[in-house]
This record gives structure tokens, C-alpha cells and sequence, in this order.
């Protein structure tokens, strides 16, 4: 199990103040990483469930829709720990109006933190991690990278296009050591999804189709996480791993 090991590993897990990031940090943690997490609010939270796993913890408190602020960012990383061995884009948000109704400053917004700051922070990464040829950087991707959903088109949008960036950075680092791939968590429990399981009809409805029965959690996203991450994952390139209970497969 020694290819699963991070020790000696150091993440940049970006959004890691709560939800799924802070799920994803704490499992990579679990396994042995370091971790330099980067959200618009702290995530003091986070950092100490990562102390308290024996790690080290680092927080970064930056607003990544403004891109002037990544690499900045990432060379802030570095002086706090000297190298980055793991990317995950997870920071993104979500806005809930039908297409008819949504206006361009929702779009625009989505589509700069959702995809626009995960091509940017990636190149920035990707760079660094060129030069020591080894890196892994994992995009959360969803469902909605394949599916078109309900009264979101603008997040729809950005993730068939971080689902598209995973690919194609994949493509052209594959054969310097760096692996570029996704995960697609399905209906999870976190911020994101707390409007429409305030809707019991429609939570019911989504859970019906479920095939695990269940909504997944946090804690479900951080051992793909880890693997990805791992050596274990040196031969997996340009993937993006479903992880929704069986809902892509009924």
C-alpha cells in the first residue's frame, strides 16, 4: 500500500474551508501530505484537523476570481513550503436561476472562479511542476460536466469546460511526469446543494434515483482524492472519475 503513501507530499487544495475541499485536505492529510489551503474566507477549521493528523498546515486567504492574484498566490505557497507536489481546484460556486433569468454578472462570475482561475492557477502550477517533471493536479469536476441540469447554465458551462481542460493539459504533460485528471462528485452534501435539499420533493426525487441510496458526503470524495494523487494513479491521465453512488451508470 506504500503507492498510496503522501508523506513528504505537499497539496495546494484551493476552496478547502469547508465541504469538499475541506473533505479532499483532510483525507490527503490522512495519507500524509502537507497541505497549503486557499479560500476566500479562512479555514482555520481545516488547518487544525490537518495539525491535529500530524501534518502541516498553511491557510492563504485570497478572493481567486481576481486573477491577478494567482500567481501571487501560488509563489506564497512555495515560500511557505517549498515545493508543490499536489494541485486541486475545487474553489467554485454555483448560481440557481432559469436560463430565461440569468443574468450575465452570474455568468460571468461562475465562469471566472469556475473555470477561468482552474486554467490559470493550473498553467501556473503546471509550470512549476514541468521543471521538477512530477505533479499531480486533480479538477473538481460534477455531473454537470456530462449533463446539462436545471437553472444553472452557467455552472453547466464551466464544468463540460473544466472537464475539457483536464483533458487537455493531460495531453501535453502526460509524458513529463505530471498527471492532470477530475473528479466528478455526484449530489453531495455541502453548501452548494443546500437549496434544493431545503426542496423535499426534489432531495426525494434525487435520492429515488440514486442507486446507492444516499447523498454522498465529503469524506466520499477524499479517497479518490488520495488516489489520484498518489503514485498509485502515475498511469491515469486525462480521467475524470465519477464519483456520484451510480447515478452517471443508471
Amino acid at each position: 500500500m506504500n503507492s498510496f503513501d503522501l508523506t513528504g507530499k505537499t497539496a495546494l487544495v484551493t476552496g478547502a474551508a469547508r465541504g469538499l475541499g475541506q473533505g479532499i485536505a483532510k483525507a490527503l492529510a490522512a495519507a500524509g501530505a502537507d497541505i497549503v489551503s486557499v479560500s476566500f474566507s479562512t479555514s482555520k477549521d481545516t488547518a487544525q484537523s490537518v495539525r491535529d493528523l500530524g501534518r502541516q498546515a498553511s491557510e492563504i486567504i485570497v478572493d481567486l476570481s481576481d486573477h491577478s492574484k494567482l500567481q501571487e498566490t501560488f509563489d506564497q505557497a512555495l515560500a511557505l513550503t517549498g515545493h508543490i507536489d499536489i494541485l486541486v481546484n475545487n474553489a467554485g460556486i454555483i448560481r440557481r436561476t432559469p436560463a430565461k433569468d440569468h443574468s450575465a454578472q452570474d455568468w460571468f462570475d461562475v465562469i471566472d472562479l469556475n473555470l477561468n482561475s482552474v486554467y490559470l492557477l493550473s498553467q501556473i502550477a503546471g509550470r512549476h511542476m514541468l521543471e521538477r517533471r512530477s505533479g499531480k493536479i486533480i479538477n473538481i469536476c460534477s455531473m454537470l460536466s456530462y449533463q446539462g441540469g436545471i437553472n444553472v447554465p452557467g455552472y453547466t458551462a464551466s464544468k463540460h469546460g473544466v472537464a475539457g481542460l483536464t483533458k487537455a493539459f493531460a495531453n501535453e504533460w502526460a509524458d513529463s511526469g505530471v498527471q492532470v485528471n477530475g473528479i466528478a462528485p455526484g449530489y453531495i452534501e455541502t453548501d452548494n446543494t443546500e437549496q434544493i435539499r431545503q426542496d423535499p420533493a426534489r432531495k426525494q426525487s434525487i435520492t429515488e434515483r440514486i442507486p446507492a441510496g444516499r447523498w454522498g458526503t465529503p469524506e466520499d470524495i477524499g479517497g479518490p482524492a488520495v488516489f489520484l494523487a498518489s503514485s498509485a494513479a502515475d498511469y491515469i491521465n486525462g480521467h475524470v472519475l465519477c464519483v456520484d453512488g451510480g447515478w452517471m451508470g443508471r
